[in-house]
């Protein structure tokens, strides 16, 4: 998606267009679970348990996962959409859906980077529009 790309919040600013929406930067942080994850618990919110960096090795994981408790999700930190996220119940089926995971993530999104958060049974999916001016004016739009 178009409104989803860093560079178009760049190229507006760098040309003295007001784009509404957000700023590259920001773009770029969101791009990624594990920098918005960050960037979240940095301002105080609470989130699920589990990283908020990549996972580089398979010890690492099991040890997440232990300390989180099972199950847990494995996901790619570029992904959207559930895609190429697994569901691990148990030790043995962590490689598993490592490697399933990577390998999609950097299919899909050209990058394999991962990580793990404890699996929440029926998320709620919760999306709100802000828009705001300079003059302080906002508007929202919730589902």
């Amino acid at each position: 998606f178009l409104a989803e790309n860093a560079m178009l919040g760049e190229e507006c600013e760098k040309h003295g267009i007001k784009l509404i929406g957000p700023k590259g930067s920001v773009i770029e942080a969101m791009g990624s679970k594990i920098e918005s994850k960050k960037l979240m618990q940095s301002a105080g919110v609470p989130v699920v348990p589990g990283t908020a960096k990549g996972i580089t090795e398979l010890d690492e994981a099991v040890d997440i996962a232990e300390s989180i408790g099972y199950p847990v999700i494995v996901k790619a930190s570029a992904g959207g959409g559930g895609i190429g996220m697994r569901t691990v119940y148990e030790e043995d089926e962590l490689v598993r859906a490592i490697e399933s995971t990577q390998s999609v993530a950097a299919s899909a999104f050209g990058d394999s980077t991962i990580f793990i958060d404890k699996y929440v049974k029926k998320p709620r999916h919760i999306e709100f529009q802000i828009l705001a001016d300079e003059h302080g004016n906002t508007i929202h739009d919730a589902d």
